[in-house]
C-alpha cells in the first residue's frame, strides 16, 4: 500500500522514521507492506532526516492527492483552507485519509465525515485530539454503545506545564510561560493555548464523536489561565485541590435530541482525583459512563514521536480496511442542541475582598442565599481594614452564580472579587 504524505515537519518526519523501523513487524502482523511513495512539501531542497528518496519529494500537493498509484493520503500539513481542499479531494477520489489536523476537523469535520461516509472510505484522526494517547478509537468503537455522561480532561500540554511550574516551583504565570516558550511547548504568540482555543477545538471534536452531534468549535465556552495567580494555587493546595486547565464535555444521549455542553476553563480538581496528578506537558482524559463507570486515558499529548505513533496506527487501519473494502464510519450526525454556559452547573471557589467591619459576612452570605447558591465552606482572613473571604460553594447553576456575583459587585462593602474558579471532579 502506497502512502502520499502531505507535510514532512516534526510529525511527518517522525512518521517516516517510525514506519521504516516497524515496516517488517507491520507486515508480519497485518500482511500489509506500507511504503511512502510521495511527499508534498513547501521546499524540496530542505534536508530531512528520513529514509525516503529525494525524488519522492514534490511541491505539487494536488498531484500527490490525485496520483492514481497512491492508496492512502496522510495529511500533516496543518492549516485549514488548503487542507480542507486536499482532504476533500482525496475523499472524493475514494482514498482513505489520515489526519492530525484538529483545526480542520473542528471547523469542517461534519462536512468531511459525511464525505468519507459517502465515499465508503476512512477518515481517521487519532492524533488530532490527544497526540499519542489512544482516545478517538475507543470513543468511536469500544464505547460507541456506552451512555457517556461526561468526558473531562487535560488536553493542552502547554497550559498544564505552566500550571505545574506555578504549583511546584512557585513561578509566576509570566515566568512559567517564558519557560514553556523556551522549551518549545508554547508558541511565540501563546494565545491559542493559554486562552483555551486549542483545547476548545479538541473538545468540540470529542463532543461530536461521543454524542453523534455536530458541535461547532466556536460554540465552545472558553476561559484562559492568564488570570490564575500564585495565591489562587496556594489557597487551592491548602484546601485540598490542584488548579488545572480542564475541558469538560457533557451531554444527553437521548436519540434524536442530543443536548451537549462543552466548556474549557481553569478548575480546582480534588487532590485525590486522577487528573490532579497529571504533570508537566502530559495529557489525560477522564471518561464517565453509566455502564462502564470511570475510565482514564493518560500519556503524551504532543511531540513528534508520540503523535507519529498515533498516525501510524491510523494508517495501518486505513490500509487494512481499504484492502478489505470496508471503513470505519462516523455515521449520521444530528445538529446538536448546545446548552449555554448559563445552564451548566458546578461548584465554585471564590476569593472576595470586603471591608472588615461587623455584619459584612452576614450581608455577603445573604446574597448567596437569596440567589440559591449554597456555601460548602468559608474562610476569612483580615488584612488591616480589609478582609478576604474565601468560599467554596455546593454545585450551583451558573446563572445563579453570575447573579450572585453581579449583586456582590454592586455592594459598597465589596472592594473586589479577586477570583472565581469552578470546582470539578467532586459531587459536592
Amino acid at each position: 500500500m502506497k502512502l502520499g504524505l502531505l507535510g514532512c515537519g516534526t510529525v511527518g518526519s517522525a512518521l517516516a522514521r517510525l514506519l521504516e523501523e516497524q515496516r517488517e513487524t507491520i507486515v508480519a502482523r497485518t500482511g500489509v507492506r506500507l511504503e511512502i511513495s510521495r511527499i508534498a512539501v513547501r521546499d524540496t531542497s530542505k534536508s530531512r532526516d528520513v529514509a525516503v528518496p529525494d525524488e519522492a519529494f514534490t511541491t505539487d500537493t494536488l498531484g500527490v492527492v490525485e496520483d492514481p498509484d497512491i492508496d492512502v493520503i496522510v495529511e500533516l500539513m496543518g492549516g485549514i483552507d488548503l487542507a480542507r481542499e486536499f482532504v476533500g479531494r482525496a475523499l472524493a477520489l475514494g482514498k482513505p485519509v489520515v489526519t492530525g489536523n484538529k483545526a480542520l476537523l473542528a471547523a469542517h469535520g461534519a462536512e468531511l465525515y459525511a464525505a468519507a461516509d459517502a465515499a465508503g472510505v476512512d477518515l481517521l484522526f487519532e492524533a488530532a485530539v490527544a497526540g499519542g494517547i489512544p482516545l478517538m478509537r475507543p470513543l468511536r468503537e469500544s464505547l460507541v454503545g456506552e451512555p457517556v455522561t461526561r468526558v473531562m480532561g487535560i488536553i493542552n500540554g502547554t497550559t498544564n506545564y505552566i500550571l505545574t511550574r506555578m504549583t511546584e516551583a512557585g513561578a509566576s504565570y509570566e515566568e512559567a510561560l517564558a519557560e514553556a516558550q523556551d522549551l518549545g511547548y508554547a508558541e511565540e504568540d501563546p494565545t491559542a493555548d493559554v486562552e483555551g482555543y486549542d483545547a476548545g477545538a479538541k473538545a468540540a471534536i470529542i463532543a461530536t464523536i461521543v454524542y453523534g452531534a455536530i458541535v461547532p468549535h466556536d460554540e465552545v465556552h472558553h476561559e484562559g489561565i492568564s488570570s490564575i495567580t500564585g495565591e489562587d494555587i496556594e489557597v487551592a493546595a491548602r484546601l485540598g485541590y490542584a488548579v488545572k486547565a480542564i475541558a469538560v464535555v457533557e451531554g444527553s444521549t437521548s436519540a434524536g435530541d442530543p443536548s451537549v455542553a462543552v466548556r474549557v476553563h481553569p478548575a480546582l480538581v480534588p487532590l485525590d482525583h486522577p487528573l490532579a496528578s497529571v504533570r508537566d506537558s502530559f495529557n489525560a482524559v477522564f471518561v464517565e459512563g453509566e455502564a462502564v463507570g470511570d475510565l482514564m486515558f493518560y500519556g503524551r499529548g504532543a511531540g513528534g514521536a508520540p503523535t507519529a505513533s498515533a498516525v501510524l496506527g491510523d494508517v495501518i487501519d486505513a490500509a487494512v480496511n481499504r484492502i478489505q473494502g470496508t471503513s470505519a464510519r462516523i455515521g449520521a450526525l444530528a445538529p446538536a442542541k448546545i446548552r449555554p454556559i448559563a445552564e451548566s452547573s458546578s461548584a465554585y471557589y471564590m476569593r472576595i475582598a470586603v471591608i472588615d467591619q461587623p455584619g459584612v459576612l452576614a450581608r455577603v452570605a445573604d446574597v448567596f442565599g437569596r440567589h440559591g447558591v449554597s456555601i460548602q465552606s468559608m474562610e476569612q482572613h483580615g488584612m488591616g481594614d480589609q478582609a478576604v473571604l474565601m468560599f467554596i460553594t455546593h454545585v450551583s447553576l451558573e446563572a445563579e452564580v453570575r447573579a450572585t456575583l453581579d449583586e456582590l459587585r454592586s455592594l459598597e462593602i465589596v472592594n473586589d472579587i479577586h477570583s472565581v474558579i469552578r470546582v470539578v471532579g467532586s459531587e459536592s
